[in-house]
């Protein structure tokens, strides 16, 4: 932990009418000793779990390691593009870019800490083969040629870093994402195409209307379903919503934990659109996409930043169909870029693992 203690800020919270009663396929709220939850001690710290890829992932992770030392990231091996697309194609690894990201989000805040975050995100400027490869992206895949292990490769460097909490892939196969895209050709903005690849559909112009991996039943890192299980709290998102968080719940075991585990679970939205992926998606229509690729899934808790909410009643039912409440609270940077401030993020998130715990403080 970094001993730093988050801006306390204003969390307003949204609940949905009949909140006694959830959807007949969400979980029932219940005791915690009815839920079969092991008690944990007065001023321990919750288990917390975070899953996504990318920049998102990295902010949430930037937050959560304010508030706890137990904290295990689980992220996206989609990615093809950049460093993470040439080391795929060259040795066949999975890509290690989020996985790199995540790391560095973890450092600490002393010396140590921000100047290895620096040097492995350092990529290299040339005219030749090195030219954008990032750091780290060599220096995790040399660990993994070296020790022919994923989940103890990422150990060790996070253990070089100094890092608050553990980094794991969500599978230890690469996966391409694959989506069908409502006008991707511009000269055909009615008709439905297969767009294949991460950056690609990233970047589609028409309109995603839903993501598929290939394999289509890839393997889970069982150290990734032992972590969801064994959580307190599950953190899904922020992050490009089809091609970081929703692939989470397109590993079959990996899903099945989540539905499965005793944890709550809390959704964290974006700030804004993403151009191109979710351009025009308001926040409901994030959870709407969401639903539809994890009927069975449910949530206690949506966090947004109440700026970025225009119409809270439409938020309110939609999340109510998972059986969570909203959290509305000022999250986002204050410079005008849609970006979440590490330490008002950190206290919207210690406020609710407080209101919604059922067991607490850990602090």
């Amino acid at each position: 932990m970094t001993g730093r203690t988050p801006r306390l800020s204003r969390l307003r919270r949204v609940v949905p009418e009949g909140r006694g009663g959830r959807p007949a396929d969400a979980r029932p709220a219940r005791p915690e000793q009815a839920r079969g939850a092991k008690p944990r001690r007065r001023g321990a710290q919750p288990k917390v779990v975070a899953l996504g890829g990318g920049m998102g992932l990295s902010a949430s992770l930037a937050a959560l390691r304010r508030i706890t030392g137990d904290l295990t990231a689980v992220v996206t091996v989609a990615d093809d593009g950049g460093s993470s697309g040439r080391l795929r194609d060259e040795l066949g690894v999975l890509p290690p870019g989020d996985l790199r990201k995540a790391l560095a989000a973890l450092c600490g805040d002393d010396d140590w800490g921000q100047t290895w975050a620096r040097v492995i995100q350092h990529r290299f400027q040339s005219q030749g083969d090195l030219h954008e490869h990032a750091v780290g992206n060599l220096l995790i895949v040399a660990l993994w040629e070296q020790l022919g292990d994923h989940v103890q490769a990422l150990d060790l460097v996070g253990k070089l870093l100094g890092a608050h909490g553990r980094v794991l892939p969500m599978s230890a196969v690469p996966l391409e994402l694959q989506a069908l895209v409502r006008g991707h050709d511009l000269e055909r903005p009615d008709e439905v195409d297969t767009v294949r690849g991460q950056a690609t559909v990233a970047l589609t112009p028409g309109e995603v209307q839903s993501v598929h991996l290939v394999p289509s039943d890839p393997p889970a890192v069982p150290e990734a379903v032992d972590a969801v299980l064994d959580a307190d709290w599950v953190v899904l998102g922020p992050g490009s919503w089809f091609s970081s968080v929703i692939p989470h719940l397109l590993v079959p075991d990996l899903l099945d934990a989540l539905v499965e585990t005793k944890a709550r679970r809390v959704l964290s939205l974006n700030l804004a659109p993403q151009p191109g992926e979710t351009e025009g998606f308001s926040p409901q229509r994030h959870l709407e996409v969401l639903g539809r690729h994890a009927p069975k899934l449910a949530l206690d808790v949506v966090l947004a930043d109440e700026a970025a909410v225009p119409d809270r009643d439409s938020l309110t039912d939609a999340a109510k169909r998972f059986g969570a409440a909203v959290e509305l609270a000022p999250v986002a940077r204050t410079d005008g870029t849609p970006r979440h401030d590490p330490e008002l993020l950190a206290a919207a998130y210690d406020r609710i693992f407080r209101m919604h715990g059922r067991i607490g403080p850990w602090r």
